[in-house]
């Protein structure tokens, strides 16, 4: 028996072997460092939470920052309205008015009802739109837009009537917003699928839910007594009863306090 042949073989198939469990470590090793380096595209992710969305708004998308002022109103604008009283006096941010005759509303409330009311009674009436009605504070509010772009939640630019237990509107609350002017360039915005993201991200959207509405509007980024910046924010709508905002320059989520900040 040569002992040196059977030694060289035994070297050689080792070092085969050898060879082979170094390819098949390598081949591995490649295969999860490519699954780690491939994310999950948020497409995928919510499918996984059965999370539905319709089909959002397609771009690009561009918008800017924007500056107003709250107006002041006075005993001039009181004259403009007829059917109606107030007990302002000095001129003031905030107008309160009484109807004389209160409007009655009918048991199944559209927007549409008291449309015609708002075009021909109230100051700037054409520069609202329907945001709510609230069974338990008994009211109808509705805010500001501007280019047919809500103002969101912003105290300085609402209109809120008050119903009462007879379901007649009896009187109302006014702000505005004026002077509004553009204070940057228009740049790139996010898309709504990235701000979808940063809301998925930090946990805002529950599995199973749908998103029922999406659109671009505007939201208070510095609000002082004088004057606003308001930056332009995507508003996603979940399940028609909740309302979650990103600020679309920045990718902030924005939840407002009972102050409208």
């Amino acid at each position: 028996m040569d002992w040196s042949k059977i030694k060289t073989i035994f070297i050689i198939t080792f070092l085969i072997l050898d060879v082979y469990l170094l390819f098949q470590f390598m081949k591995i090793r490649d295969a999860n460092k490519y699954e780690y380096i491939t994310p999950t595209s948020i497409e995928e992710m919510l499918k996984i939470d059965e999370i539905r969305y319709k089909e959002l708004p397609k771009g690009p998308f561009k918008d800017q920052y924007l500056s107003a002022k709250p107006k002041m109103f006075a005993k001039d604008d009181i004259l403009k309205l007829k059917g109606q009283t107030t007990a302002l006096k000095e001129p003031s941010t905030s107008l309160q008015m009484k109807l004389d005759k209160p409007i009655p509303l009918n048991e199944k409330f559209e927007a549409a009802d008291i449309t015609p009311f708002i075009k021909d009674n109230v100051l700037y009436g054409d520069q609202y739109q329907f945001w709510k009605k609230d069974d338990k504070k008994n009211t109808i509010t509705y805010f500001q837009h501007y280019g047919n772009m809500t103002l969101y939640e912003n105290l300085s630019g609402m209109l809120t009537f008050h119903i009462d237990d007879k379901n007649q509107i009896v009187s109302y609350e006014q702000t505005y917003l004026e002077d509004i002017e553009k204070m940057t360039e228009k740049e790139e915005i996010l898309p709504p699928l990235k701000a979808l993201e940063t809301l998925y991200q930090k946990g805002m959207l529950k599995p199973k839910s749908k998103i029922t509405k999406v659109e671009l509007g505007y939201s208070s980024l510095i609000q002082l007594s004088a004057s606003q910046a308001l930056a332009p924010t995507w508003r996603f709508v979940v399940d028609d009863n909740q309302s979650l905002f990103v600020n679309a320059l920045e990718g902030q989520i924005i939840e407002f306090n009972s102050d409208g900040n």
